[in-house]
């Protein structure tokens, strides 16, 4: 009996060690979320002719995945996405790994986005800000980034070592594949300082002030000197029940150290595929405006309007000024989001007829192209 009672007794022992060690075990598992999109794209642009004579056409966008694991105070986050081969293809838009010391503190190291101006974006459509063309929204590179957060204070201080690079070969310019635009050509970004401080406050009316700085070297393959490239931005937004407003202002100049008889007042830059040139110095302006409408009936969940505007001042004297406005709205579907926009630019590489140096020299002509835009994405 007493023999008896001594194996119950440890397989008992056994029995509840296992448990504590399965249930330890499972607590140091990571969590894994993956997710995705895939979007569809309609569009009809005025200054097209054969896009015009069809009626617009309808294409495939994008396809996209991301991945979020944590584990214990360990963080991975990235995001893959499929273009077509005629805008980029394949490219990582962002992908770091980050450490929470604790809610107030953390650090990011890969790929992490650049903590500039309003974020995640200045804007509320699908064409973003016309400072994502000047690669000054939503733009991600490679270095170290410290983020803290408490109470009603933001601090993000950064340290980039270059833009996302895919060719470690002497005299290489950087590749066209790539989801935000960083200065291309004969000039490499170098080793970059950011930081960013914004102040929010309120309940019923909720605001923030914020204010960014960025200073970095530009390498010339060239003449095998460091330029410089520097950016300053003050932004304000304000959220007040289903309405909210942002406006943010810019100033940016790219002083690189080009061989002789290179123009200096324009700078290479490329993103998806295709390069083209923009002004080396400049002031940008940004207000956006959105009111949110709630439906909850049937499919349709909610819609968002808005309206934003931006534009380019150029500081060379005969260069001509670039400007976007967007007017649309936001269809939320469970899953589905659809952004409905009706773009207007002038001297936009992206909205009219002229690419190279439209957010160069431009253009004299005061003409707007307008391009009607109809986004479709499936998230999971």
């Amino acid at each position: 009996m007493k023999q008896k009672g001594k194996l119950v007794w440890l397989l008992f022992i056994h029995i509840s060690i296992t448990n504590i060690t399965l249930q330890v075990f499972a607590q140091e598992k990571p969590t894994v979320k993956l997710g995705g999109a895939l979007r569809f794209q309609y569009n009809y642009s005025n200054w097209k002719e054969d896009n015009k004579n069809k009626g617009g056409d309808f294409a495939y966008d994008v396809f996209r995945l991301n991945a979020n694991v944590v584990y214990k105070k360990l963080q991975l986050n990235a995001e893959y996405r499929f273009y077509p081969t005629s805008s980029g293809g394949g490219m990582l838009k962002s992908g770091w790994v980050g450490y929470h010391f604790n809610e107030s503190h953390q650090f990011q190291v890969g790929l992490t986005k650049v903590p500039f101006g309003i974020l995640p974006y200045t804007s509320n459509n699908f064409f973003f800000n016309i400072n994502y063309y000047l690669g000054l929204e939503d733009d991600s590179d490679m270095g170290l980034k410290y983020v803290y957060q408490k109470g009603k204070w933001n601090i993000s201080l950064a340290f980039f070592k270059n833009s996302d690079l895919l060719d470690y070969s002497e005299n290489k310019e950087i590749s066209d594949s790539r989801y935000a635009y960083d200065i291309a050509g004969r000039n490499k970004e170098a080793n970059q300082f950011n930081a960013r401080i914004t102040y929010n406050w309120g309940t019923i009316w909720k605001q923030q002030l914020g204010v960014s700085g960025m200073t970095g070297g530009l390498y010339n393959l060239d003449t095998k000197r460091m330029g410089e490239h520097k950016a300053f931005a003050s932004h304000y937004t304000i959220d007040y029940k289903h309405w909210n407003f942002k406006a943010q202002y810019t100033y940016y100049k790219i002083s690189p150290q080009n061989k002789d008889g290179d123009n200096n007042t324009i700078v290479s830059v490329t993103a998806y595929g295709a390069p083209y040139n923009i002004a080396s110095e400049a002031d940008t302006y940004s207000a956006s405006l959105s009111y949110t409408l709630p439906i909850h009936k049937g499919i349709l969940d909610e819609i968002q309007f808005y309206n934003d505007f931006s534009m380019i001042d150029k500081r060379e004297a005969d260069f001509n000024d670039s400007f976007q406005n967007i007017t649309g709205c936001m269809l939320s579907m469970g899953p589905i989001y659809t952004y409905i926009d009706y773009a207007l630019g002038r001297n936009h590489a992206w909205l009219g007829n002229e690419w190279s140096d439209a957010f160069a020299q431009g253009v004299t002509s005061k003409k707007w192209h307008t391009r009607f835009n109809v986004n479709i994405g499936y998230y999971f």
